[in-house]
């Protein structure tokens, strides 16, 4: 059966479980020109992308708002792949979706001098995300079982132990907040000639290219080889790989982009409490205030809590609605949805009730100033 055409777009299976490096994973029997979940075409996922972007966006600058206000949660998005695989295109399609004081975009080349003196995750410790940002990181710390192995800088002794010291790492990380999500773009040999090929016809594209690219390319079976040890030896319960077929940039894109939707959605960020009181600091803010602006604030009450109640409500519907993926069988997922949406009516409620405190507050304080 052949894809749709024109269509809306929709996932026919979260591609977390489409595209999760199990242990039966074989890298080899992969499709790289393959879309595991999605059944619409290009002009669909850019569609869905760019709907999906305004809810990534309204969850990121919750977990941004927690981060401000003491919250410990971050998380870390780790791209590897070979190159013209595509990692750039994340930072540029994906992430351009949300805030960018939000994230904090980090890329790893060949360690330096100073770095090859300390252990090989010294230079990654310092770089992780700090609470409430999504940290990017454009290759990491598996650069030291991938280029490391397959150009010998390290002999195999010292590699073959950095497997389990990552997984302890990433343990590490997800135990004391950080969400880890680990993506590979996989792109097949071929793909990958034609897109060197485009940076060698196209002037404007040179600077892309370098001659270590086809040394690298010359060595394409170990790296395939060395990418499915990475799968098979810490793809971990809390900390898996998506191995994403990168052949179609469109739907790599489209496909991170929902792997990191749902991520945030299960993670669930609320606007945090503050521990002042807003009646008493919408006091001494009045104060400061001509009787002609606190009028204005007053008639545009109504205006702005009924925004806040009304962009928070969507927000959660919306968060609701996209955990529903597939063919909605999955009686986890629509608890989750029903509870979501019952939280959203509650908020409401209350954020009506406070909107009829903070109305009858600033009429006080006009009568007040009419009386002296």
């Amino acid at each position: 059966m052949g894809k749709k055409k024109s269509g809306t777009g929709a996932w026919s299976a979260d591609p977390r479980d489409a595209l999760r490096a199990h242990p039966d994973f074989d890298l080899f029997q992969m499709d790289r020109g393959g879309t595991p979940g999605w059944e619409d075409d290009k002009g669909a996922a850019k569609k869905f992308g760019a709907q999906r972007g305004g809810l990534l966006s309204e969850l990121q600058e919750r977990l941004y708002a927690e981060g401000r206000t003491g919250g410990s949660r971050s998380l870390l998005v780790i791209v590897q792949g070979l190159d013209t695989a595509g990692k750039g295109g994340v930072a540029r399609h994906v992430m351009s979706k949300v805030d960018p004081q939000g994230v904090a975009l980090r890329s790893f080349g060949p360690p330096t001098e100073e770095e090859q003196r300390h252990h090989f995750l010294w230079r990654i410790e310092k770089e992780l995300p700090a609470p409430g940002l999504i940290g990017v990181f454009d290759r990491s710390h598996y650069e030291d079982v991938l280029v490391a192995r397959v150009d010998e800088l390290v002999a195999p002794e010292v590699w073959e132990e950095r497997y389990d010291e990552i997984n302890d790492f990433e343990a590490d990380l997800v135990a004391g907040g950080t969400t880890v999500v680990k993506v590979a773009l996989m792109i097949s040999h071929d793909e990958q000639g034609m897109r060197l090929m485009k940076r060698l016809d196209r002037p404007d594209k040179h600077w892309k290219y370098s001659a270590s690219d086809l040394s690298t390319r010359r060595r394409w079976d170990d790296y395939q080889d060395a990418y499915a040890d990475v799968f098979r030896r810490t793809s971990t319960d809390v900390a898996p790989w998506y191995v994403v077929p990168a052949d179609h940039k469109w739907y790599a894109r489209v496909a991170i982009t929902e792997i990191l939707t749902q991520t945030l959605i299960d993670l669930d960020p609320k606007w945090p409490s503050v521990r002042w009181d807003p009646m008493v600091q919408r006091r001494e803010l009045a104060q400061t205030l001509s009787t002609r602006a606190l009028a204005d604030s007053l008639s545009e009450t109504d205006e702005q809590v009924e925004k806040s109640i009304k962009s928070n409500r969507e927000v959660q519907k919306r968060a609701a609605r996209a955990s529903k993926v597939g063919d909605g069988s999955d009686p986890v997922a629509d608890a989750d949805a029903t509870a979501r949406e019952a939280e959203a009516y509650a908020a409401a409620a209350a954020a009506m009730a406070d909107q009829q405190r903070t109305r009858r507050q600033k009429a006080e304080f006009l009568a007040e100033r009419d009386g002296t």
